[in-house]
Formats: structure tokens, C-alpha cells, sequence
């Protein structure tokens, strides 16, 4: 389920996932087989040409090596990838909560009981004067993991896609299987989020009512930025918590504010309290940051919206991307589990692996690229 303007390549070479990683893994275990250039100009086939076996155990596994690589050891030019079936039946649905903690406890036991959801994702509820409501996700048997909106990204969802959704903690659900297990797990999905505090449950089971759902979710990026109108549309270039040294634009249009995206991920039994904290801090450091993820797999993201001009808010916003990753890896987690690494989190690379995994990394790297022509500088 990759975002605006994904290549499939692209998403092997950054290690990214989407919405629908708890129930289908991310790119990692869906790539069978790369063609990779390599720096001297050899051409690669991590798994043997033609190859595309389900599992193997024969050396080195070469294809996990270079997803996620970002770029630094060679071009992938061509994927070979995993294929799911397409569920039988699919529904969705929205509940809102009272806090953050609640939505997130709520997924954490959605988990834990073994709903097989394909999607959960959620938002919080805004902080900013936006009057926005949450649209209703869909479930399928088979479910995804939740979506999770903070009540700000929430708010800035419902105004920005036009859809009616109350401006709190959200989680938008979904669930795969066949007609006969959609039901149970619907009735199951609809305790757990009532011992929770949650409300609005509605299914819905068509597919133009899912798509609008899931629409409004993939334009959380843009919904964001219109928090703060004329902001820039900003790539994260890797420069975790440093946008404002090295984010490139996507506009021409004269704007003092950017937008800056980070994301960590964490063991799912402290998820709760690491979102819980993290909502604290941006409180506390007066940052506009609404917050979203894939929280069924312990992932979630920061949308930072900032005016990149002014220096103290600039150091602000970098100080909080450190402080996030930090608080990720004291709970057992890593400093990001979908945007890599590029330029900003070198040195959270370093503090997550300790000096004998990075230096691992770094033979390699000189192994395959002993003149450092690719992406130098970045990851290591």
C-alpha cells in the first residue's frame, strides 16, 4: 500500500511499508529477487537470475542486504516481488476515543486478542482551532492494522478530504477474510473498542466507501501542512529533525513554513506510553506536529510543521526528533521504522547498532563501494 509517487524499487530500496504491513509484511519479505548495479557497473541478481523461490537457504541472503540500503551500495533496477490474493470480503470502520492512550491501548488489545485486522492506523485530536470529523475505515477479515490519527491529524483529515470526523484520538480499521469470519471479528473489534471508551463504529464494506476512507488517510501529509496555509511541501531527504538544513522543495511558491516528517517504531506493549509521552512533548515544546501511524505494527509518525526561517524553532523541531528517537530506542525500538536513515539519524544509527554493527556496516559498504560513489555520506 505505498504512498503518492511510490516505485516499487524505490520502496525495496528504502525498506518501506504502508498501511497494510501488520497483515502482509513490509517490502522486505515481500522482495524475491533484485537486479541490482552494482558501483563498478556489474550486474547483480541477488537471488540468481530468474530465481523466485518462496524461501532459500542457499549463502548469503544478498536480496535482504540491499533493501534498505537507501541508495548506498547500488541501483536496483528491477524487483521481483511476493503476491497475495485479494480477500474475499473487506469491511471498514472509524471509532474515535477520549485520549491518545485509549485509541493506542485499544489497538495494542485488538493485537493481543489475535484479530486478524489488515489495516489499523489512527490520528489525535487537534490542538489547533480546525473543526474537523473522521471519516469511518473499513475492517476486513483478514484485517489490516489500525490507522492512528491524533486528534490534530484527525481535525486536519476531516477539513482538509471534507469528510466529517470528530476532532479526537481516531483509529481507522480494517479487516480481510471470507463473509462467514468477517462478522465474528467485526463483533469481536467492536467490544474491544467499547472497553475502550471508543465510539462511532460504523462498517463499511463498499469499495468507493473504502477508497474515500483510506484517501482522506494517504493525504494526512498534505492535510498537515495546510495547518499552516503557504507552507512548502518539503522532502525528508533523510535529514531526520534537520529539514531545515537540507529538505528540498517541492514548490516554487514563497513560504517561510515547512513540513517535516519523521517516524519511529517500538514493541507494541510500549507503544501506548511512548505515544503518550511524545504527545506530552510536543505540548511542551509548543510544536505544531500532528501525529499518524501504522500503529498495529508499533509505527507511527510526526508531521512537524514549522517556520524554517526562525532559528529557535528550527532547534526546537531538531532537539524533538532526537529526543523522539531516543525515547524509541530506551523502549526497545528503533529510530525509524519506515524513512530511513539518510542524514539526520547517522548518529542514532550508531546509539540503536553500537560501534561493532556499524562498523559491520561500514566493511560492507567499502566491499561494494570502495570509492564511495553511491549516496556518499548517507547512512553511515
Amino acid at each position: 500500500d505505498p504512498g503518492a509517487d511510490a516505485s516499487l524499487c524505490g520502496m525495496a530500496a528504502t525498506g518501506a511499508s504502508g498501511t497494510n504491513a501488520v497483515r502482509y509484511g513490509t517490502m522486505r519479505p515481500n522482495v524475491l529477487n533484485l537486479r541490482v548495479v552494482l558501483p563498478d557497473g556489474r550486474l547483480l541478481h541477488t537471488a540468481g537470475p530468474g530465481r523466485q523461490p518462496r524461501k532459500r537457504a542457499a549463502g548469503y541472503d544478498l536480496t535482504s542486504l540491499f533493501v534498505g540500503s537507501e541508495g548506498t551500495l547500488g541501483f536496483l533496477t528491477q524487483a521481483t516481488l511476493r503476491l497475495h490474493p485479494l480477500p474475499e470480503a473487506t469491511a471498514a470502520t472509524v471509532a474515535s476515543f477520549p485520549s491518545v492512550g485509549a485509541a493506542v491501548a485499544c489497538t495494542v488489545q485488538v493485537l493481543q486478542a489475535a484479530v486478524p485486522v489488515a489495516r489499523i492506523g489512527g490520528c489525535l485530536r487537534p490542538e489547533v482551532g480546525l473543526g474537523v470529523q473522521v471519516p469511518v475505515v473499513e475492517l476486513s477479515a483478514a484485517s489490516s492494522p489500525p490507522e492512528f490519527l491524533d486528534e490534530v491529524m484527525a481535525d486536519a483529515c476531516g477539513r482538509y478530504s471534507r469528510m466529517e470526523l470528530p476532532a479526537a484520538a481516531t483509529l481507522l480499521l480494517e479487516l480481510h477474510g471470507s463473509r462467514h469470519s468477517l462478522a465474528e471479528q467485526q463483533q469481536q473489534t467492536e467490544e474491544i473498542v467499547r472497553q475502550n471508551s471508543g465510539s462511532g463504529l460504523a462498517w463499511a464494506e463498499g469499495l468507493e466507501e473504502r477508497e474515500q476512507l483510506w484517501s482522506m488517510r494517504h493525504n494526512a501529509w498534505y492535510a498537515a501542512l495546510a495547518l499552516r496555509p503557504g507552507c512548502q511541501v518539503r522532502h525528508e531527504d533523510g535529514a531526520d529533525g534537520s529539514s531545515a538544513h537540507g529538505a528540498v522543495s517541492a514548490t516554487a511558491l514563497p513560504s517561510l513554513a515547512q513540513g517535516y516528517s519523521t517516524d519511529v517504531c517500538v514493541p507494541i506493549s510500549r507503544l501506548p506510553d511512548v505515544v503518550v509521552e511524545t504527545k506530552q512533548d510536543l505540548q511542551a515544546s509548543s510544536i505544531t506536529g500532528p501525529m499518524v501511524g501504522h500503529v498495529g505494527d508499533g509505527n507511527f509518525h510526526c508531521i512537524l510543521v514549522f517556520n524554517s526561517q526562525d532559528p529557535e524553532e528550527a532547534e526546537r523541531i531538531h532537539a524533538f526528533t532526537q529526543r523522539l528517537g531516543r525515547r524509541a530506542l530506551a523502549a526497545g525500538g528503533t529510530c525509524t521504522g519506515e524513512h530511513g536513515v539518510g542524514l539526520g539519524k547517522r548518529a542514532l544509527l550508531q546509539e540503536e547498532l553500537g560501534q561493532e554493527g556499524l562498523d559491520t556496516l561500514r566493511s560492507i559498504k567499502a566491499a561494494l563501494d570502495p570509492h564511495n560513489l553511491m549516496n556518499p555520506g548517507k547512512v553511515i
